[in-house]
């Protein structure tokens, strides 16, 4: 079977980001556009030659297509197996796990994350690494260097694999496997926790319901609650994966899972309620008219840790993105571990997974993982939280409350103003950078400026830095205010500012965290003047 070359000319917004290359569907349906980027990620692994890769996605339109591209090109330049998930899904955390299980040299993820999908809307491709981890810098800046000098890419002339049933069969001289998606992942989540715990809290009064959004966690979720732990059926809703995730938006937070919210807050609300993003590494968690916040949820998870199997032993320590609350970091200090700030991105927690560093970690934007995987893992938050009540025979709202009775609570919230003009964007952010320097020592919103920077970080493990990571009010009596552009959208930029304040107080542990920190919301939303350069009165989104 012969190679074909195909010339092709660059493009020059191919760049990755930290979660590889997010466009819109017509922007990757191009002649050449999808196939300019793979042969990039291909050239970026010279030792690829009769390697496995891993290959699946999260369902949304143009998945399908994208995968009979990368088969043909994968076969084309000397790939030696390939495992696609069948109908071409797998979720990010399950393609992490089974790189690992099966010795994989990588793999590539097809989703947008939390992004709408649909025709027209987004769709992304990223690379992940041997260690099923996303690719560090040094390979992703090898991806954007090839993309802007390439001249043809390889791929066969052959009709479309069938990855609709589960089989071996040669695409060339190049192996394909069609696998279950789930079987892997669910057979680690075994090995975890303590499954017949949890069928008995399943045996009992316990009702939850786990809101897949029509994303990629549904059939994960299916096959564990409901089959292997006996969670009645209906627990799962809209737990079929569809190409558009049925016209919803599947980002787990308050605003876009609005209708599990509005039933865990309502007369017949169940003890526990979840939901999980397109690609399934994301997670909120409710209790019965109760929210908890994913800065707290990393933190109870971690005070609590020892009540799983897999983690009898304790924590080798804990990290946390930067914008993410200080509240895990108390934990770590009563337990005499280590615990870590990074960058936001789940790259930077691989460094300290693979040394051995830390057990559990996670970021404010609804990520939480340990190091059975190399990414954020939605499904594994909700069964540490499912293990936690079983173990306690508490409610959650009743764990959370004691949780910040013992380690205080850092009221916390993020406010999302999204789609703003990008140029908006990097002139509010240029405009906090150059008062930096004489904020400092100044006193605002009734508190003192200790510290006012531009976070940077110096990677313990291999000495990497990463600068302007992020703009940081610190005062002296532990209050944070933080500034961030984030990187995840196709279309303008998403400006996220970050207020935190610890109450030790248990009598104040209850109220309101937007009441409880309306100086610092005033003062983020005065600094950043961004009513008066875009126009808008209040966020898109409250977390």
């Amino acid at each position: 079977m012969a190679v074909l070359t195909i010339p092709t000319q660059a493009f020059p917004d191919q760049r990755p980001g930290t979660s590889g290359l997010r466009k819109k569907v017509s922007v990757f349906q191009q002649p050449h556009y999808l196939e300019n980027f793979v042969q990039s990620i291909f050239a970026a692994i010279p030792d690829r030659k009769g390697k496995t890769l891993v290959l699946g996605g999260d369902g949304r339109f143009f998945n399908r297509e994208a995968i009979q591209i990368i088969l043909r090109m994968a076969a084309a330049n000397g790939w030696g197996k390939v495992m696609v998930g069948r109908g071409g899904l797998l979720s990010t955390p399950a393609v992490s796990a089974i790189i690992r299980v099966h010795h994989a040299h990588g793999g590539i993820i097809l989703s947008a994350s939390h992004n709408p999908a649909g025709p027209h809307h987004d769709f992304g491709i990223k690379y992940n690494i041997s260690n099923g981890g996303p690719a560090p810098e040094k390979i992703t800046d090898a991806i954007w260097a090839g993309s802007k000098s390439i001249q043809s890419y390889q791929t066969l002339d052959t009709a479309d694999v069938d990855i609709d049933h589960d089989g071996i069969f040669q695409l060339g001289d190049m192996t394909v496997e069609i696998c279950d998606p789930v079987r892997d992942y669910a057979e680690l989540m075994a090995r975890i926790f303590d499954f017949e715990a949890l069928r008995r809290l399943f045996n009992g009064n316990f009702r939850m319901r786990f809101d897949a959004m029509h994303a990629i966690t549904g059939p994960y979720a299916l096959e564990i609650l409901e089959n292997q732990l006996g969670a009645p059926a209906g627990t799962v809703v809209n737990g079929i994966p569809l190409t558009d995730f049925g016209g919803g938006h599947p980002d787990p937070n308050l605003v876009y899972a609005k209708s599990l919210a509005d039933y865990l807050f309502g007369e017949e609300a169940p003890d526990f309620g979840a939901a999980s993003d397109g690609d399934g590494d994301r997670n909120m968690i409710l209790g019965r008219q109760f929210f908890v916040t994913p800065s707290d949820s990393l933190a109870v998870l971690a005070a609590n840790a020892t009540h799983i199997p897999g983690y009898h032993g304790g924590l080798k320590g804990v990290a946390r993105s930067m914008p993410t609350s200080q509240a895990v970091d108390v934990v770590a200090q009563k337990l005499g571990i280590p615990h870590y700030e990074t960058p936001t991105g789940w790259k930077f927690f691989g460094n300290l997974l693979d040394a051995g560093k830390i057990t559990f970690c996670g970021e404010e934007s609804f990520g939480t993982g340990s190091d059975h995987v190399r990414e954020k893992d939605g499904l594994w938050a909700v069964l540490v939280w499912l293990s936690v009540i079983a173990a306690t025979g508490k409610s959650v709202a009743e764990i959370v409350t004691r949780h910040w009775q013992e380690f205080g609570r850092h009221y916390y919230t993020r406010h999302d103003y999204e789609g703003i003009p990008a140029s908006a964007g990097e002139e509010i952010m240029a405009t906090l950078t150059a008062q930096l320097p004489v904020l400092a020592g100044q006193t605002l919103a009734g508190r003192i400026v200790q510290t006012a920077d531009d976070f940077a970080y110096t990677d313990p493990i291999d000495g990497s830095i990463s600068s302007h990571q992020g703009l940081r009010l610190l005062f002296s009596d532990g209050a944070r205010l933080v500034f961030r552009l984030s990187g995840t959208g196709t279309e303008g930029a998403t400006l996220r500012i970050y207020h935190e304040h610890l109450e030790q107080d248990a009598a104040r542990q209850q109220l309101d965290p937007q009441r409880v920190l309306r100086e610092l919301i005033a003062l983020g939303k005065d600094l950043t003047r961004i009513e008066k350069l875009t126009g808008r009165k209040a966020p898109t989104v409250i977390t």
